[in-house]
């Protein structure tokens, strides 16, 4: 069986290579690692017993995962933080939301005065019926003449108007429901109408308009007139709301001494008293936020002169007798001479 196990074809003479003396004593010297671990360039020379290198330890590897630690650690978002983010993105949309109403607002305060112009405006206040044999006396529009900054101002303003004539209003019904139970408050009704038919359209006349138009050209001189006389108007405010006997007001004196005549008309009188001490309070609130206002316009006393000055002396009125005086003096003058030189 081994004949028919050989090669029939080799050579007997062939020799294995591996065979060889030289190649078997490299392989038994080789390192017992086995042949994945041996090199064949390295020097395979034994050292010498007494020159063996010592043996230097392997270092201890480390079997956990690298891991980079960050020079800084991040900071930590808390709820407040988030908070914070939230309150200034709400802040950014409010401000966008403004600056959107603003840029309508100057569009459609622009169409509005191109569509008629400034000179061609109808007077639309107070609001009257067509019919009426008395057209409106005044240009009111705060959308289209005020600042948008001193809109709101000025509509709370109007708004205290109104509530100052609704007042006045309702006084004169309490001191008529005085009346009728004291027949001695007879001039306190009186007085109770005066004062609605003088108070609403002066008050409307003489403090309400200059601020508008204070607002609405940033004159200093109307700022300087609306001061004065909003002044007086606060002082009647707390005269009112005093209520002193005989003066036409259901103030807080009058309002008692009804309540001991009549207790459903002095509870009446209690409410008016009541809306009176809210309208000083609210006038002295508003004066307040007014000249805080004027300070930041950059009004001043000296542009109020200025102001009126020219306002005189551009005054068709006053140029014409202005001119009628001087030329009087002028003729007297000459008079004068002629006579002295006869």
């Amino acid at each position: 069986m081994s004949d028919f196990d050989s090669n029939p074809f080799a050579d007997p003479d062939f020799n294995n290579p591996f065979q060889d003396p030289s190649v078997t004593q490299v392989t038994r010297s080789a390192a017992p690692g086995g042949l994945e671990e041996y090199n064949p360039f390295t020097d395979a020379r034994t050292a010498a017993p007494g020159n063996a290198p010592k043996s230097v330890p392997a270092p201890a590897q480390n079997t956990q995962p690298a891991i980079m630690k960050p020079t800084e650690e991040p900071p930590a978002y808390s709820q407040q933080q988030t908070q914070d983010q939230a309150r200034a993105q709400a802040e950014l949309l409010r401000r966008q939301e403004e600056l959107e109403k603003k840029a309508a607002e100057l569009d459609r305060r622009e169409r509005e005065l191109q569509s008629h112009g400034v000179a061609g405006r109808k007077n639309n206040w107070p609001p009257l019926p067509e019919k009426f044999p008395v057209g409106p006396c005044f240009y009111h529009d705060i959308a289209v003449d005020i600042p948008i900054e001193f809109q709101k101002t000025v509509k709370i303003m109007y708004n205290l108007w109104m509530f100052h004539a609704g007042t006045l209003f309702v006084n004169m019904f309490g001191c008529l429901a005085w009346f009728c139970v004291d027949s001695s408050r007879g001039v306190d009704f009186g007085l109770a109408m005066l004062w609605f038919l003088l108070f609403t359209p002066c008050s409307f006349v003489c403090w309400y308009r200059p601020l508008y138009g204070a607002f609405r050209s940033d004159s200093s001189f109307r700022f300087f007139v609306f001061f004065f006389v909003y002044i007086c108007q606060f002082g009647v405010h707390v005269l009112q709301t005093i209520g002193i006997a005989d003066w036409g007001t259901c103030g807080w004196i009058s309002a008692l001494t009804g309540l001991n005549t009549s207790v459903p008309v002095g509870i009446i009188m209690l409410l008016i008293a009541a809306l009176f001490t809210a309208l000083s309070v609210g006038s002295l609130i508003m004066f307040k936020k007014v000249h805080a206002l004027y300070r930041t316009t950059g009004a001043s006393f000296e542009k109020a002169q200025q102001e009126f000055a020219t306002g005189v002396m551009s005054n068709k009125t006053v140029q014409t007798a202005a001119a009628n005086a001087a030329a009087n003096a002028a003729s007297n003058a000459a008079r004068g001479a002629f006579k002295a030189h006869p």
